[in-house]
């Protein structure tokens, strides 16, 4: 994808909200690499096969800032409802380099 890093991100975003894999997996870097509470340092297979496939357990996601960090770092602050109730808030801190996502680490919050 052409476009800023921040562009990247929120690309990423929206094609996981509408669960558009083939569009998604193109913004990914062949060693890209997500780290969570909950995965460590898992590959893009593992993120395609375990993560992406989640959107449908929320009923909102908002996206409340967006915001370059440096050249590759952008940070992400969102807001997220769960079908079964709650909202939550996470923080993302991605990597992209050469127009790919290279790596994601999240931070979990707590409930709002």
């Amino acid at each position: 994808m052409t476009g800023s890093p921040k562009d990247v991100v929120e690309a990423a975003f929206r094609h996981y909200r509408a669960q558009d894999r083939a569009a998604a997996v193109l913004l990914y870097a062949d060693d890209f690499t997500f780290t969570s509470p909950q995965d460590d340092h898992i590959d893009k297979a593992a993120f395609f096969a375990r993560c992406f496939p989640t959107a449908d357990r929320m009923a909102e996601q908002r996206l409340l800032h967006v915001t370059p960090a440096d050249d590759e770092l952008v940070l992400v602050h969102y807001e997220y409802e769960l079908a079964e109730g709650g909202r939550y808030r996470n923080v993302e801190a991605i990597t992209v380099r050469d127009g790919l996502i290279r790596e994601v680490q999240v931070f979990f919050g707590g409930g709002v």
